[in-house]
């Protein structure tokens, strides 16, 4: 019997990586309501599951796991980014990560992740062999396309479908919109609520009345967000999928992301691709593809198609063969 950690289903990343993936599944739910990424949940997952029996398995569509566990198990680990970006991180996650997450490493049956990016820094990481960790990818929901009805804001404008979380790059994304030169018209709209620090940077580059945060956004209304947005800016310092991307292009909207870590596998050659350090070139882009009808038509197409080879079915299918197979098949060692 298959045991898996439907707690992290929601409206975020890992949220709707298991949204999808635990679709068709036949699973046992995990007999558990707290939060998966609480501090003491590879305790309580462990008593959860004490009863499992070694030819049942565990799967997490995200990077919790039992501290001990009597049957095999799987788990995703989406980015890195409490090691890699040490703006978001802490000691206590540092560490966290330095002792139950390499132990779990070592000890799951498989490991799973959802770009090549990723998977090359948990191999790095961890030290596990190559073999054990899996690739399989993200998607975008079918509702995300380029027909249909848009959100209705009074103006255009500049998306950003984002947090607050510092390696997100708000702080040079509205400095580079206030130095472009851009129609006084034209809109920047971040979804979420905003940061006293952000509204400080906003008010400091004289941009406030242009600048609007549109709070959570139901996943249902993200699709018509998108559809009406002249662009998505999402210069992030580090992503390990980078989930807007595939989405604005699936709804037909051009894109501006960065040059780094899983961003251009994603994107390929149907974005622009800036340095994110660069405020310059972020400003460039934005007037570039404002300006620019005939290239916003090219990355409209090249996007669309790009995002057709992504879906959420295939990313089930392979997460369903890999569990229905023999995931706990011998991976022996480290490097």
């Amino acid at each position: 019997m298959i045991y898996a950690d439907q707690r992290w289903i929601g409206q975020h990343g890992i949220g709707r990586f298991a949204q999808h993936v635990l679709v068709g599944l036949d699973y046992r739910p995990v007999p558990l309501s707290s939060k998966p990424a609480a501090p003491l949940d590879s305790w309580f997952l462990a008593r959860a599951l004490s009863g499992l029996e070694r030819n049942d398995l565990f799967f997490s569509p995200g990077y919790n796991t039992p501290l001990f566990c009597p049957s095999p198990f799987v788990f995703t680990i989406h980015d890195l980014s409490h090691i890699y970006c040490p703006e978001i991180s802490s000691r206590a996650i540092r560490l966290y990560y330095a002792t139950v997450m390499k132990r779990a490493c070592r000890r799951a049956a498989r490991i799973l992740t959802v770009s090549e990016f990723t998977r090359t820094q948990i191999i790095d990481w961890s030290g596990v062999l190559p073999e054990k960790v899996l690739n399989v990818g993200c998607g975008a929901d079918p509702t995300y396309q380029p027909t249909g009805d848009s959100f209705g804001l009074p103006f255009p404008y500049l998306l950003s479908v984002s947090n607050r979380k510092r390696h997100k790059n708000e702080f040079r994304t509205v400095e580079a919109f206030a130095k472009a030169d851009l129609d006084h018209q034209m809109h920047f709209v971040f979804t979420g609520e905003p940061s006293a620090d952000l509204l400080r940077c906003i008010e400091s580059h004289q941009v406030r009345s242009r600048i609007d945060f549109l709070g959570v956004v139901p996943e249902a209304k993200l699709p018509s967000l998108y559809r009406g947005a002249e662009a998505l800016i999402f210069p992030s310092l580090y992503e390990g999928f980078g989930l807007p991307i595939l989405e604005a292009m699936a709804c037909g909207i051009p894109v501006v992301t960065s040059n780094t870590t899983a961003m251009p596998e994603v994107a390929g050659e149907a974005a622009l691709l800036v340095d994110p350090n660069s405020v310059e070139q972020i400003s460039m882009a934005m007037e570039k593809l404002v300006s620019d009808s005939s290239l916003r038509e090219q990355l409209r197409d090249k996007g669309i198609t790009r995002a057709a080879r992504f879906s959420w079915a295939s990313t089930a299918d392979r997460v369903h063969k890999l569990l229905a197979g023999d995931p706990a098949r011998p991976v022996h060692g480290s490097r």
